[in-house]
């Protein structure tokens, strides 16, 4: 059994506009997914019927709202095979990364070690940075192969017993890369440090079980998994979770207030300070259940068969250099042009009806190890075609044919 493209296509009515008079290629989904109509009529339904705070209130609003926010988080635990009480909602995957490393990171001390990689997202960089500088901690970099994969001999390398604490994507948003979570997470844990990963990408392309995994902490958005914006995911140990102290100060997180003293809530509530996302959990359990209707083996067939098809025809073409060679990659394609800056070739893309990304797509480090300032990149989501590819490919030749 194949996936229905055609059928899947139909729920997603962005893609039915016209982008410059051509069919709309939308090929950035690795920065952000569109969403299906279950998502996006389900969110205005809740908020026309059954919107109101959720957890302080006692009438019926309240109590729906409560109740859908909290199903949500039930949702998530069982996508990913945790407990309830180890999701924590945020606004983002950054602001979960950012929790941790605030919160975890605030007990490390001078000369303690924190091991990251080449490939992280400045989301999984800045944070460390600003810890470290806090706490006279050192920041480690594990180095990749020039195939973009994880030189796991220089990671072992890098682990000792001054490390704390490790921090990595489970994929690359840049070159698709997919690490061995489950080897290095029992590389860590054979030195007492805690593993962070960042599962941003790795949580479109891969069925996670946090469980099997062992790692401490796993986190990721709703966006990319084509939820809303504005809601993000923190999963923790639940014995980790309640060692660590609040984030944020406010309601809900609060056990009791006096004037003197304050005492806090059990996870995840002590790390969800005011009115959260209410409105986008209930989006996100949604998008949860629309992509449980599916095979996720189907996906990941789908998605690298349109991979390959469009590696294949870059690979045929003058002055194109691909990034990212590893083999059972994500549907991600990174790419540059000889002469031709990555802008603009987003832009002649773009006149073509082709959307993709053109930056350092918040990869800096990443870049200078490849010796580029940005590259082009193409990413593949549940709703593309081969119509896409062959629109992608006529369009790179456009490109060529304009600017080189």
């Amino acid at each position: 059994m194949t996936l229905d493209v055609n059928y899947i296509r139909q729920q997603f009515p962005i893609l039915e506009r016209k982008i410059n008079n051509a069919r709309l290629a939308y090929l950035d989904s690795g920065a952000s997914a569109q969403k299906p109509n279950m998502v996006i009529d389900g969110m205005a339904d809740f908020a026309k019927t059954s919107y109101a705070n959720v957890h302080r209130g006692i009438h019926t609003l309240s109590n729906e709202a409560t109740n859908a926010y909290e199903n949500a988080r039930k949702k998530v635990a069982n996508f990913i095979n945790a407990d309830e009480g180890e999701i924590v909602f945020t606004k983002s995957a950054t602001e979960s990364l950012n929790l941790i490393a605030n919160t975890l990171g605030a007990s490390l001390k001078a000369g303690d070690e924190i091991l990251i990689t080449e490939l992280e997202h400045h989301a999984n960089i800045v944070p460390w940075h600003m810890i470290c500088a806090k706490t006279g901690a050192v920041l480690k970099w594990a180095r990749i192969n020039d195939d973009g994969s994880l030189d796991i001999d220089d990671f072992k390398a890098n682990l000792s017993d001054k490390t704390k604490i490790t921090s990595f994507a489970h994929i690359s948003n840049v070159l698709g890369t997919k690490l061995p979570i489950n080897e290095l997470t029992q590389l860590v844990h054979n030195f007492g440090a805690k593993v962070i990963i960042d599962g941003s990408q790795g949580i479109v392309h891969e069925k996670v079980d946090v469980k099997s995994i062992d790692c401490d902490f796993y986190i990721f958005s709703s966006h990319k998994l084509y939820g809303p914006t504005g809601i993000g995911v923190l999963y923790g140990k639940s014995v980790l979770l309640n060692e660590l102290p609040p984030f944020l100060g406010g309601g809900e997180m609060i056990e009791t207030v006096t004037k003197t003293n304050v005492t806090f809530n059990e996870a995840p509530f002590r790390f969800e300070a005011g009115t959260p996302p209410i409105i986008e959990a209930h989006g996100l359990g949604l998008a949860i259940d629309w992509i449980n209707k599916f095979d996720r083996n189907e996906i990941n067939a789908h998605e690298q068969s349109l991979l390959d098809a469009a590696t294949n025809g870059l690979r045929g073409k003058n002055k194109v250099k691909i990034h990212g060679n590893t083999k059972d990659k994500a549907a991600i394609l990174t790419f540059s042009i000889d002469n031709i800056h990555p802008h603009d070739i987003s832009q002649i893309l773009d006149k073509y009806g082709v959307a993709i990304r053109a930056g350092h797509h918040c990869a800096q480090p990443l870049m200078a190890r490849l010796g580029v300032s940005a590259t082009a990149r193409a990413s593949f989501g549940i709703y593309n075609n081969m119509d896409d590819v062959e629109q992608f490919l006529n369009a790179i030749d456009k490109a060529i044919e304009f600017l080189g």
